[in-house]
């Protein structure tokens, strides 16, 4: 995946690295996201629970996700890598679920950064059960919190 991102890079790569600025936006509209754990640092660990808020979405009211990724490779602010887990409560991993080696790139474009995610997956059935679970819509929304975030750290400076 590729997005751009009106903001310069350092920014952006906070909104991925500060756990507050993270929360505030991770997951799609209508959910929040509670960091249970956030340690930024190779072999860290971002422990997070996103709970469905928005009575609207129906059958997904109340509902809980929780996930972890255990950081790989950290080059400030230019790259993330980290392992994308499907997790329970107690961060233990959730059997059945796709694991990802997930690559985040952050390239500076005249106040602009451009985002490109690349994702590894053990199988191609692992990625195929990851895209029936609607990620792409997903994370298409979740950037369009992050786009809100970003406008808004722009105004206060």
């Amino acid at each position: 995946m590729e997005r751009i991102f009106d903001g310069p890079r350092d920014r952006v790569f906070k909104a991925f690295s500060n756990s507050e600025r993270l929360a505030s936006w991770w997951g799609p509209s209508g959910w929040q996201t509670e960091n249970r754990e956030f340690n930024f640092k190779p072999d860290g660990v971002w422990h997070y629970c996103m709970r469905c808020t928005d009575e609207k979405q129906g059958e997904f009211y109340g509902q809980e996700s929780w996930g972890k990724a255990v950081y790989q490779e950290i080059i400030v602010p230019e790259k993330i890598v980290y392992t994308d887990i499907f997790a329970g409560e107690e961060g233990n991993s959730a059997g059945g679920m796709p694991v990802a080696l997930v690559t985040m790139t952050f390239v500076e474009n005249g106040g602009y950064t451009k985002l490109i995610i690349s994702s590894r997956f053990a199988s191609v059935e692992g990625l195929q059960q990851l895209m029936g679970l609607g990620v792409v819509q997903g994370c298409a929304s979740q950037f369009y919190r992050l786009d809100d975030l970003l406008e808004r750290l722009q105004q206060i400076g």
